[in-house]
């Protein structure tokens, strides 16, 4: 299919049919809808998975081949330099744990950071002897000068932080927090979940180490698929935490697999726990695919456009408290608006099949590029009661 922004109509007909029924989803923060190209690879590949004899070995392993290159393409890397993994999470805690922390070692941080982005470095105080020091907001926002400022502290070693938030929907500037780090020696891991596939991502442009990304929210994409890139630099020169029979190099021959030669890989399928599920990655592929077609540049020009129409509404109410920043440059796809009584802006928005979220006192709605400006201005309106 060749679509481009002024496609929408058909792209919904096309991929998303539940739009025609009246449903309005604003909630791709939390969990992103499968288009139906994925819906469809999915059966399919259970339909395999019934009788996995009619399954290839090409089609198990090319299919995850397939996602490294579409994750890649996606930030501007190589597949050489994309781990898969299930979640988020998991990234974050390999970055926690095969990086080399030593006893007294300090990871810093902002205050009211998502739970996975905070557990993993709490469990890395138990077992290394490291301390996690969360630099307070200013109000609800990361204070990026503090951030910077604490950087300069005795024995910084990381900085780990979301790239955009998912309470404010907040988004750092990555560039001037990486080139920061690197200046100083300290490790910058980037949880990217909230922000890759709805705001460009360029990682030949920033220096960040290590990137975590799930697949279920804005890339619309099955749970159980996401994926690490690590600089090229560390892929050699950090061992796997948890080692997969796949981790090492000769371990594509499955005619020698008790050769035992433990040789890790060059490249960051070492970092890989197989056996993955393949048919969740086969829909991220799929999912990808028309990430592609429509076009990275139009997907993002879109949320963009969206985003904004938000913006400009809350900007111009005095019933409405904007909290994400107004600023192109410090926000994505994950806009947050507090009225005067968000619990019943809630209510009401439920009421009329308009799926959001409720985060931290405010209204938080977050379009894709397949939504319409009618459907903004709908939700709008509900927010204050209209």
């Amino acid at each position: 299919m060749s679509a481009s922004i002024v496609d929408i109509a058909a792209i919904r007909a096309a991929e998303f049919p539940w739009t025609a029924h009246g449903d309005v989803f604003l909630n791709h923060a939390s969990t992103g809808p499968l288009p139906r190209r994925a819906v469809d690879v999915l059966h399919e590949f259970t339909a395999l998975r019934a009788q996995p004899w009619r399954i290839s070995v090409e089609t198990q392993f090319g299919t995850l081949a397939k996602a490294r290159v579409g994750c890649a393409r996606l930030i501007g890397a190589e597949p050489s330099e994309i781990a898969l993994m299930v979640n988020t999470s998991y990234g974050l805690n390999l970055a926690a744990r095969a990086l080399p922390f030593e006893p007294g070692d300090v990871v810093v941080t902002s205050d009211r950071e998502y739970p996975s982005n905070v557990y993993p470095w709490l469990e890395l105080e138990v077992a290394r002897g490291t301390t996690l020091r969360r630099i307070p907001c200013t109000g609800v926002l990361p204070d990026e000068e503090a951030i910077l400022a604490a950087l300069d502290g005795p024995r910084v070693r990381a900085l780990v932080h979301s790239w955009v938030s998912f309470a404010t929907g907040y988004r750092i500037d990555v560039a001037r927090l990486g080139r920061a780090c690197r200046e100083r020696g300290i490790w910058f891991i980037l949880d990217a979940i909230q922000g890759v596939g709805a705001t460009p991502l360029d990682v030949r442009a920033v220096d960040v180490d290590i990137i975590a990304c799930g697949g279920q929210k804005w890339l619309l994409s099955p749970w159980g698929s996401g994926f690490v890139w690590m600089r090229p630099d560390l892929v050699q020169s950090l061992r796997p935490v948890d080692v997969s029979w796949m981790s090492t190099r000769g371990s594509d021959d499955f005619s020698r697999l008790i050769d035992y030669d433990f040789t890790y890989r060059d490249d960051a399928r070492r970092f890989e726990v197989i056996t993955l599920p393949y048919q969740d990655f086969a829909g991220l592929n799929a999912s990808l695919d028309l990430f592609f077609e429509v076009g990275l540049p139009d997907v993002y020009a879109r949320v963009d456009a969206l985003a904004s129409r938000i913006v400009d509404w809350a900007s111009c109410r005095k019933d409405v408290t904007l909290v994400t920043p107004a600023e192109p440059a410090h926000r994505a796809g994950v806009i947050a608006v507090a009225p005067r009584d968000p619990v019943g802006a809630s209510e009401r928005l439920t009421a009329a099949g308009v799926i959001h979220s409720l985060r931290e006192g405010a209204i938080r709605l977050s379009p894709h590029f397949y939504n319409t400006e009618e459907e903004i201005d709908s939700a709008l309106a509900l927010v204050v009661g209209g």
